[in-house]
């Protein structure tokens, strides 16, 4: 079977001829800018500067001959600007304040400060504030608090609701141009729904947007969902009416060209519990969630993609009920995430999609021979019967030692070559 053939088995629950492999196809799946260049290094390509495709978290561009070198079996379909609200066009040379010669798009506009931070503005729109900042010994960004004073009398949802609006032409002729250029493409396909979040943490603060409006401090947001409940409802509500109409729109370009939907990257765990309760996530959340979920099943082929951090098995049941087919990025390192209870309870309903090892220690800190052997056993437990995709939990961060990625990809074509 083809890789396109093989994935599909493992995401239907089907026993594949190898456990197919993801770097890069989503912005929870990826490799910092610095490891990309790394490895087309150690695989002797040409050298040239990596593109930075998500500049949050300095993603690196893993281009055709590295995927081809390191076995990716999925390519993707990006909306049509980033997180800090620039389009991806007209590739600029910028060298990073560790010393990477990388290519941004000419709209990455920065500015450094004297203690060496970096600011990046929204839209690349140097007359408004910046919207991220980047520490002098940091490898990413992280978003800079910008909400205005609340005047508790006069909330208004649609301050919440800015960013969401209906896909333009523009928006549909983008990801029209992508599917093209994908055509010849023997890989699987992963598309990033725009708008479809309830709630992203990442997204509340608006980096994208000029001055934003509304509630965007991540404190306040999370407070909020207890003492502002029915301002949250409206704001979802909202969010899911556009989110159905640009399904909608978007269903005749998509049709059957892709496999998987990243509809939802809203992390619900933290290291050792969740944000919130049960009762609060089948209050809030899976209402929404559903609609969309349900919208997707009943209209299309796709498997719907979603990501959440943290100590989050007392929500994987409700994850399934809302719809969820894939749950990204199994951090097994979190309370109650062993990988073997995992797939026992629910590796005949998700798809794990990460898991493979641990970004926490084991990647960055472990030696390469303990790498191989939790990618090892990581394959064993989540590969039996289809349903896992390997990744890491989580990108691949910034200096990671190369030795110990390698390892982790020849372990991936170990357990692949003694399952042939």
């Amino acid at each position: 079977m083809n890789t396109r053939e093989n994935a599909k088995h493992a995401l239907n629950h089907e026993t594949p001829n190898r456990v197919p492999l993801d770097f890069g196809a989503t912005p929870v799946t990826g490799m910092h800018v610095s490891c990309v260049a790394e490895l087309r290094r150690h695989y002797g390509l040409e050298q040239r500067p990596v593109k930075i495709h998500e500049p949050y978290q300095m993603l690196g561009w893993l281009d055709a001959d590295l995927q081809e070198a390191i076995g990716v079996d999925f390519d993707s379909v990006w909306g049509r600007t980033t997180i800090f609200g620039f389009e991806n066009r007209d590739w600029t040379p910028w060298r990073t304040p560790w010393g990477q010669e990388v290519l941004v798009s000419a709209q990455f506009r920065t500015k450094e400060e004297p203690n060496g931070d970096v600011l990046i503005h929204p839209c690349g729109d140097t007359s408004v504030p910046p919207s991220g900042r980047m520490a002098a010994a940091a490898f990413f960004f992280d978003s800079i608090m910008r909400q205005p004073p609340l005047d508790q009398t006069a909330l208004d949802p649609a301050d919440n609701l800015e960013e969401f609006t209906p896909l333009t032409p523009d928006d549909l002729a983008h990801f029209a141009r992508q599917l093209d250029a994908l055509s010849g493409t023997r890989r699987s396909v992963v598309c990033m729904l725009p708008g479809m979040a309830l709630g992203d943490i990442a997204l509340v603060p608006g980096p994208f947007l000029r001055r934003p409006k509304g509630i965007r401090d991540v404190a306040e947001w999370y407070m909020s969902t207890v003492s502002r409940t029915d301002y949250i409802h409206a704001v979802f509500s909202g969010q899911t009416e556009i989110g159905l109409k640009n399904l909608a729109a978007l269903q005749p370009i998509l049709a059957d060209k892709i496999d998987v939907v990243m509809t939802c990257g809203t992390d619900f765990g933290t290291q050792t519990s969740t944000f919130c309760s049960p009762a609060t996530f089948d209050e809030l959340y899976a209402p929404y969630y559903k609609k969309i979920n349900d919208w997707i099943h009943t209209n299309t082929n796709w498997r719907t993609f979603k990501h959440c951090c943290g100590a989050i098995e007392t929500f994987m049941d409700r994850f399934i009920e809302a719809g969820f087919d894939i749950i990204n990025p199994v951090q097994c390192s979190a309370a109650g995430m062993e990988p073997a209870l995992l797939k026992k309870k629910y590796g005949d309903r998700l798809v794990f999609w990460g898991g493979g090892v641990d970004t926490q220690k084991t990647l960055p800190f472990g030696t390469p021979e303990q790498v191989r052997t939790e990618v090892l056993q990581r394959c064993e437990t989540f590969a039996t019967g289809g349903g896992f995709v390997f990744n890491a939990i989580h990108n691949v961060q910034a200096k990671t030692p190369l030795a110990n990625i390698v390892s982790m990809l020849d372990a991936v074509r170990e357990f692949n070559s003694a399952g042939a």
